[in-house]
């Protein structure tokens, strides 16, 4: 074409028209490429790799699933998305903090408890009897986090950001013989995972026991060379407990303090954009305004199924908790924990639990 516009003595008008149509087509390639560009980084999301110690089935599991990772991907408009591995696929639980620590996995469920090494300070909230209920216990921990620094700064310190809280169930007191109230843990053998709730057993009359989890448990309860168990009203039912101990004292304000961080690794949370933070923010905020009622929801349907298969559940009065609260002599053992602790190097844990006492009394009627 430019030898024709030569042939024909250097035509202006044609030259223009030419050059023209040039720029022209040149700007469409560069707008189409542009396009393009930007479609297949729609189509392309950002993965990111979650993983969880417990299996998909449970009301904390499903509400992540459900609800929590698609609120994420909506609200960051696709651009991020969650490759989900359940059931310890990736991590089993007390290695949870390592592997969002160290970058094998770049989310996951961190339960402080398994972890008390690392996160001292995390322990405190289950050294409470009475705690908030249901949606009310995120709230607390947004509080907590927001008005004592050292918690976000604990997990800083291993190298994982927290993105959303998921909790638990209040505890429950699984007996393989009849219990008309928490009086009757006197002279009998309770085993509980959690340290602290083993002196509060003990502080009650009780015989702490300290068991692993497995088959030998059930046994025990059967041959009643253990009397019972005391643990959240959630894992008795999915565990099974009430089949060997039959016999289930709960109640709401009886506040377990278990906490399930879902966490992010550091370094994989600084290269996220800022919009993609604020969407997981939101995310988050969404996701937490239909938490309560689902876990009030969920939480009556346990106590009738396990009536329906054959156990007796009684709910605890207020003034009952309060005996048992007294009898346990808690803020004894706080005290007795923060000094151990003080003499290993964590000076701020007497602080730490004047605060989040503080701060709980808020949320306890």
């Amino acid at each position: 074409m430019i030898e024709d516009c030569k042939r024909s003595g250097g035509n202006g008008i044609s030259r223009r028209l030419f050059l023209a149509s040039t720029v022209g087509a040149a700007a469409s390639a560069s707008l189409l490429a542009n396009t393009v560009t930007e479609a297949m980084a729609q189509a392309a999301p950002r993965v990111l790799k979650f993983s969880d110690h417990e299996p998909l089935g449970g009301m904390r599991t499903r509400f992540l699933k459900d609800v929590v990772f698609p609120a994420i991907e909506k609200e960051s408009n696709g651009r991020l998305k969650i490759e989900d591995h359940w059931n310890g696929e990736i991590a089993a639980a007390y290695d949870a903090l390592g592997a969002v620590s160290k970058g094998a996995t770049d989310i996951g469920t961190v339960v402080p408890e398994y972890t008390a090494k690392e996160l001292p300070l995390h322990q405190i909230f289950k050294s409470f009897i009475k705690g908030p209920v249901g949606g009310r216990q995120i709230d607390f921990f947004n509080r907590v986090y927001s008005d004592v620094p050292a918690f976000p700064a604990e997990l800083d310190k291993n190298n994982i950001v927290q993105i959303y809280f998921g909790t638990g169930y209040p505890v429950a007191f699984f007996r393989n013989a009849p219990m008309a109230g928490l009086d009757e843990l006197k002279g009998g053998k309770w085993r509980s995972a959690s340290f602290w709730h083993l002196d509060f057993l003990k502080n009650a009359g009780a015989i702490p026991v300290t068991m692993h989890w497995g088959p030998e448990i059930p046994e025990a309860l059967k041959a009643k060379t253990l009397d019972g168990l005391m643990v959240n009203v959630d894992s008795g039912y999915m565990l099974k407990v009430h089949e060997s101990a039959p016999h289930v004292l709960v109640s709401k304000d009886l506040w377990l303090g278990h906490v399930y961080i879902l966490t992010m690794n550091k370094d994989v949370w600084n290269s996220l954009a800022q919009e993609d933070k604020d969407a997981i923010g939101r995310a988050a905020k969404k996701s937490y305004e239909t938490l309560g009622d689902v876990m009030e929801k969920s939480f009556d349907a346990q106590l009738d199924d396990l009536k329906k298969a054959g156990a007796t559940v009684r709910v605890l009065s207020t003034d009952e908790v309060a005996r048992f609260e007294t009898a346990t002599r808690y803020k004894e053992v706080q005290a007795a924990w923060a000094e151990e602790r003080r003499t290993e190097g964590v000076t701020d844990a007497a602080a730490a639990i004047g605060q989040v006492t503080s701060i709980i009394s808020d949320f306890v009627g």
